[in-house]
């Protein structure tokens, strides 16, 4: 499992990578953050809905209801184009990191 401190820090950067494919809603984002995680992160609506809601008052998503299946309506969320550049903020800053952190873990004894 990965820690709350970095299931936190992710968060944001995940949500707008899937809804940068295309609109989802909040269970079907769920099982696609498991999935492409291999397991390692299992959000849950309590958890994931508070950070679609907070990102919706931004701007940097929207949502819109749909009626699917047997005529129940479910929320589905789109980003926008303030979402899309915040991805990309977010993007650069954790490639950053991970160059970062790369070049840190691979140090040899005599360079510390």
């Amino acid at each position: 499992m990965i820690s709350k401190e970095m299931t936190g820090a992710s968060t944001i950067p995940i949500i707008l990578s899937i809804l940068n494919e295309g609109e989802d809603y909040g269970y079907q984002i769920i099982k696609k953050v498991k999935h492409y995680s291999g397991g390692k992160l299992e959000w849950s609506e309590p958890m994931l809905y508070p950070v679609l809601h907070r990102l919706e008052r931004k701007g940097q998503i929207k949502s819109s209801w749909k009626i699917v299946e047997n005529a129940r309506k479910r929320k589905y969320y789109s980003i926008t184009p303030e979402g899309r550049a915040l991805l990309e903020t977010k993007k650069s800053e954790w490639t950053d990191m991970i160059i970062i952190l790369s070049k840190m873990w691979n140090l040899k004894p005599d360079m510390q």
